[in-house]
């Protein structure tokens, strides 16, 4: 799949693609060792970790003063001209001049080729185990990753002018970031706040309201794929899967089942929404709309006074940005279909080697790469392999810590970083605006977390799956990402303080401990 990807980015991957790639006991890494030692990858390499995964960052910079990793001599060509190779295949100049000049047309065209890769993945039905084996790849490397691949030129003025805007606008990080709020067309946040609606259905009706606090989620989600729940929020339900049905915690592992085959974590969302009383997550995020358009008005009215001209451009970078950043979240969803897609050939293949004695569970299918189920389909037995591999699975599931940065000698660098902070007092990276007080709520599964109102959200990590539940969390704490990470960006859409990058914040943070967080310092104090 990755290797189509970069192919269709115009990037030659015959020989070098697979010593990318390292495994330790199943966990994937990528080798950036080339990074360390390429001139140009030791500049750029900082900058892009600094606003996608802090942490990583900082353990990078510290790497490369390390002499094993000395820096390569001669002029970068090579990888000069395969970056230039990537702009002429992909057209990116061009695409990004015309997002520019009229972004609803690139926000059309995105969701364009996301509908069609929808399209396309529900028209594909094939009968046999042999052929839905053919689709389920297909899927990836026919249906979405072609398209896919045209999305990211289509994104570049959000990657320039969200790191330039501070300039342009001679604005703070702070005020950037509450310009960031609220931002229209993201699936993610439409779909949270879909969720929410649904939630406010059932309050209206006493006696749906009543089913949902008295029942489990287990029971709800029973009811809800029986289509046995009242009409007033059954019909609500079966139109948000549809659109989202695709969908999970942890989505882009195929192992992982969707929302449509199991609603659970869906309905205990719209439960806790329903214990959520007097909080209106709807008009929190109106208001950080409303909060993002006066700073706007603020930073633009500041610069007219010392440059109207400066202030003309800084206005129309504000727009731009705020009319086409919600397009981040596209490549993944687009992925994520064709990834439920592949999931549900696979599990057709896995029911017929069930039943031909095969294999013993349909899940087995999940442990199998495409050429040894192939070999599976024509006869063959790998169910000592199958057993292995899932006692492996078990075993990592209940590992607590996973280095992001590991060295080829076994050791984790980061270990060796000593960030400086007061006592009381843990260090992250700011990642949206504000300060914010609460319990503690210390989460590392989303599926049945209950978060009232007000509380702060710590967390190792989020997803989409994750993000209903900001809708009701006074901050965000996370253990991973940066600025430009998922949960920052969500947090910000939502305007709820966040800092992200703190260093085993789920336990170092004790559940119910009140802390406050602040998203500006990138600061989060044990009070």
């Amino acid at each position: 799949m990755f290797t189509t990807l970069m192919r269709h980015l115009g990037i030659p991957v015959e020989g070098t693609w697979p010593s990318l790639w390292r495994q330790a006991d199943g966990w994937l890494f990528v080798d950036i060792t080339g990074l360390t030692r390429n001139p140009v990858g030791r500049l750029a390499a900082p900058q892009v970790f600094a606003m996608a995964e802090a942490r990583t960052g900082r353990v990078f910079e510290a790497l490369l003063d390390d002499p094993r990793l000395t820096k390569g001599s001669g002029l970068p060509w090579p990888l000069l001209r395969r970056f230039a190779t990537v702009l002429a295949h992909t057209r990116a100049p061009v695409e990004l001049v015309r997002a520019l000049r009229d972004p609803k047309r690139a926000r059309e065209q995105v969701f364009g080729l996301v509908r069609q890769i929808r399209k396309e993945l529900a028209a594909d039905q094939p009968a046999s185990a042999r052929d839905r084996l053919v689709a389920a790849q297909r899927a990836l490397t026919d249906v979405a990753v072609p398209r896919i691949a045209r999305i990211p030129p289509r994104m570049l003025p959000i990657l320039v002018l969200s790191r330039l805007l501070p300039r342009i606008a001679a604005a703070t990080d702070e005020e950037v970031q509450v310009v960031l709020r609220g931002i229209p067309h993201n699936v993610t946040t439409e779909m949270d706040l879909e969720l929410w609606d649904i939630a406010q259905l059932a309050r209206r009706d006493p006696d749906t309201a009543r089913l949902f606090a008295t029942s489990t989620a287990a029971e709800l989600a029973e009811r809800c794929r029986d289509r046995t729940l009242p009409a007033c929020i059954q019909s609500g339900l079966d139109a948000f899967l549809e659109r989202n049905g695709h969908r999970a915690v942890a989505e882009i592992d195929v192992g992982v089942p969707r929302w449509a085959e199991d609603p659970t974590h869906v309905v205990g969302l719209v439960a806790n929404y329903l214990r959520a009383d007097g909080h209106a997550a709807d008009e929190q995020y109106r208001r950080g709309v409303a909060e993002a358009e006066r700073m706007a008005d603020r930073i633009v009215a500041r610069l007219r006074r010392r440059n109207p001209l400066r202030a003309r451009i800084a206005r129309f970078a504000i727009d731009r940005v705020r009319q086409l950043a919600g397009l981040r979240e596209l490549p993944k969803y687009g992925m994520v279909l064709a990834i439920a897609a592949a999931r549900r050939h696979l599990q057709a293949v896995g029911r017929e080697l069930v039943a031909t004695g095969r294999l013993a569970r349909v899940e087995d299918v999940f442990f199998l790469d495409y050429t040894e189920l192939a070999e599976v389909v024509t006869g063959a037995d790998h169910r000592d392999l199958v057993a292995r591999r899932r006692e492996v699975h078990e075993r990592e599931l209940r590992r607590r810590h996973v280095p992001r940065v590991l060295l080829s000698d076994g050791t984790e660098p980061e270990a060796a970083l000593d960030v400086p902070a007061a006592e009381g007092t843990l260090v992250g990276t700011s990642a949206s605006a504000g300060t914010a007080s609460g319990v503690a709520r210390v989460v590392h599964d989303p599926v049945g977390a209950r978060l009232s109102p007000g509380e702060i959200l710590v967390a190792p990590s989020t997803d989409p799956g994750w993000t209903p539940l900001f809708l009701t969390a006074g901050g965000l704490v996370m253990e991973m990402g940066g600025p430009n990470s998922h949960g920052a960006t969500v947090a910000r859409e939502c305007g709820i303080p966040a800092v992200v990058g703190v260093p085993d914040a789920t336990n170092r943070i004790a559940d119910g401990r009140r802390i406050t967080v602040n998203g500006s310092a990138g600061t989060v104090e044990l009070t």
